[in-house]
């Protein structure tokens, strides 16, 4: 990400880690990278339709799997083709229930720890005590503990995605080359917190070895019942509550699956309007919705069925494995971009020191990020190969995009001939200097808004 932003700010444009793979590497690198990002996109629509079934069925499961997933494509359907004009005021509002679950979640955990809850228990640190904060994992031991941090590390590469989406509209973006350096230290500091508070809530409410915990998924429980929340709170005895947390876990599912019905749709319309993708892909309804890429990520969604035959936590399992090689391989692809940006800035004699942006620690946190990602692309499906656990839906879920990355790289070079280019043939110029005239002619006007003074005032 830090690499990114350096980038992304030196020449701020729309979907600038896909057309900085082609400008800074190879054309056929670029294409391969915007696939794979269309099919993470893509991918994740059946995953949140998948979710949207389980937190559904926490209720009632008196309504056929199909059914539910068969109305919450329509859903998507009528809000993507139909109604896309009011996209952008319902995802602010969704997000803004995200962010009220998430800082409620917070909240409740202090309370309750402290002993705010029906049985007075005043818990507080007891779990990382007894059992532990390590679990073992197909061995004992150290090594056991080892697997288990690693199991938990591949879940946690699913987490990661969407920090690069703040770079998506860098092109549309006022003033770039000052808010953007806010908006990535903004992410990355509100992304920790959340993230690490998050985790650091549900070592406080239950252990690891929590027997409702291991219940709820070693039996396929629907909704929230596999919850760490949930289980606490029945627990504590606490009534209502887990209602309201499936209600608004269930509304954060549909959004997210909404946004990436939207964002997949344009990405393959963008590879389309490069060329990169059959013509026919351009057309569009009155109102500008790239109707044949919607229906193809349409395409994409009806892989929600599998769970019609299957257990939806095994399909939902199948698309995290998917989905994290694919994150894995999208921040590999910027990583490297980003070593060949730096080596095209310093062959053609450009100090890093005249970027808009530095960030710290390079070009060894690039590096360290490039092998870690590299590595563990390929360790996400390691579990299939233990003695016993092989399993062909999961090893085919877990590596299928580290093969289809280098086919469609390696076929599009091949019959398009393009080059790898070396650092003195990068193009670093071209669209610098319309950027640098806009702002040094950019008059701010100060904001008259607190909350954005405050923000200024904090992230820079």
């Amino acid at each position: 990400m830090l690499g990114l932003a350096e980038m992304v700010t030196y020449l701020p444009i729309s979907s600038p880690f896909i057309r900085f793979a082609t400008r800074y590497v190879d054309e056929a690198f670029g294409v391969a990278a915007g696939y794979n990002f269309f099919i993470f996109q893509a991918a994740m629509v059946p995953f949140e339709v998948t979710a949207c079934n389980l937190i559904i069925t926490y209720w009632s499961d008196a309504v056929p799997v199909a059914a539910i997933i068969v109305i919450v494509l329509v859903l998507f359907g009528l809000l993507n083709i139909f109604a896309v004009k009011w996209y952008g005021e319902a995802e602010f509002w969704l997000s803004l229930s995200k962010v009220l679950l998430s800082v409620g979640l917070i909240f409740f955990t202090f309370i309750v720890m402290l002993g705010g809850n029906p049985l007075g228990d005043r818990f507080g640190f007891r779990y990382w005590k007894n059992p532990g904060a390590f679990a073992e994992y197909y061995k004992t031991g150290d090594l056991g503990r080892w697997l288990g941090f690693l199991a938990c590390l591949i879940q946690a590469s699913f987490t990661i995605a969407g920090p690069d989406y703040v770079s998506m509209a860098a092109g549309e973006a006022v003033n770039p080359r000052k808010i953007l350096p806010k908006a990535y230290n903004g992410i990355f500091y509100r992304l920790t917190t959340f993230f690490v508070l998050g985790v650091l809530c549900i070592g406080i409410l239950v252990p690891y070895n929590d027997p409702d915990l291991a219940a709820a998924y070693e039996q396929d429980l629907p909704g929230a019942a596999a919850s760490p929340y949930v289980v606490a709170m029945d627990r504590l005895k606490i009534p209502i509550l887990p209602h309201i947390v499936n209600a608004m876990v269930l509304l954060a599912a549909f959004s997210a699956g909404n946004s990436y019905v939207y964002c997949a749709s344009r990405s393959l319309y963008g590879l389309a309007l490069d060329g990169k993708a059959p013509r026919i892909l351009t057309k569009c309804t009155k109102t500008g919705v790239p109707i044949y890429c919607v229906l193809i990520v349409f395409v994409f969604a009806l892989l929600a069925f599998l769970q019609v035959s299957n257990g939806s936590a095994v399909v939902l399992n199948w698309f995290v494995n998917l989905v994290t090689a694919s994150q894995l391989i999208n921040f590999t692809v910027i990583t490297f971009t980003y070593t060949r940006f730096r080596k095209a800035l310093m062959a053609q004699g450009v100090p890093r020191a005249s970027l808009p942006y530095q960030s710290r620690g390079q070009p060894y946190v690039a590096y360290i990020a490039l092998v870690s990602t590299f590595v563990m692309t390929f360790v996400g499906g390691y579990t299939v190969f233990l003695p016993g656990n092989w399993d062909i839906p999961t090893f085919f879920f877990s590596y299928t995009m580290i093969g289809v990355f280098p086919v469609i790289y390696v076929g599009w070079k091949l019959w398009h001939r393009t080059k790898f280019l070396s650092p003195k043939e990068v193009d670093i110029v071209t669209g610098v200097e319309e950027v640098e005239v806009y702002t040094r002619n950019y008059v701010e006007e100060p904001s008259s808004n607190a909350f954005t003074r405050f923000n200024d005032m904090v992230f820079g």
